[in-house]
């Protein structure tokens, strides 16, 4: 049985940021978070894959080829419980709007591409709360592919799905792997009612979009960082 999302009960704000390789996320993330700071709010920020505790052992499976889709799943489901527990889950209790440059959708998305039930990834990451927002950075997958395999020298091995056996050349792996990661995608926007973002657009329109809907949907004012004044 599917287990039913958690509803942040917390003064904090969650907002997540999906959405394929190549699509713009991690940019426009990276400027909500400088938007807010300079404006004055009580903001966090935190991406995948970066527990500090966990780094190294993922970097090792990784590195090693050791990791098959049940471990590559726990490992990185690992990292996030770490995150969630240290950050992330404090930070909302603090009141801060905590932004994660990927959250839980990620796992859901490649870990099920990869041969894991669906349910049983759903359950691994139940612990966590639903995002108050997520946006989905969406766009054709031809200009995904073309912005990664435009920008990058090689692809890893892990990046490029080869740990499948989708294709013997790493590129032809990664168009096949990504097709599969945006199907994926498609169905969990619509499950979880992502506010889809067209990201084939200039950096600022989509910016621009995206604080609207902070603006819309957030109180901004309430998470406002108070100054605190010494006096001696």
């Amino acid at each position: 049985m599917t287990p039913r999302p958690l509803i942040n009960n917390t003064p904090g704000k969650l907002i997540a940021v999906e959405g394929l390789d190549g699509s713009g996320k991690s940019t426009q993330v990276y400027l909500i978070q400088r938007w807010l700071e300079l404006s004055g709010y009580k903001v966090f920020f935190t991406e995948w894959n970066s527990s500090l505790i966990v780094r190294e052992a993922t970097r090792k499976g990784k590195r090693r080829n050791l990791l098959t889709p049940t471990t590559f799943s726990l490992i990185h489901c690992t990292d996030f419980a770490d995150r969630y527990e240290r950050n992330i889950l404090p930070m909302l209790k603090a009141g801060f709007i905590v932004l994660a440059d990927r959250y839980k959708f990620t796992a859901l998305a490649r870990d099920t591409v990869r041969g894991c039930p669906q349910e049983w990834v759903e359950q691994l990451y139940s612990f966590a709360f639903q995002p108050d927002i997520t946006f989905y950075f969406s766009l054709p997958l031809r200009t995904a592919l073309d912005r990664i395999l435009g920008g990058r020298p090689a692809l890893k091995y892990h990046e490029a799905g080869m740990d499948l056996g989708l294709s013997p050349d790493p590129v032809a792996s990664f168009k096949i792997f990504q097709g599969r990661i945006h199907k994926a995608y498609e169905l969990l926007a619509k499950k979880h009612g992502f506010t889809r973002i067209s990201s084939d657009r200039p950096v600022e329109a989509i910016q621009e979009e995206v604080r609207g809907v902070l603006r819309d949907r957030i109180d901004l004012a309430h998470y406002k960082a108070v100054a605190r004044w010494i006096v001696r």
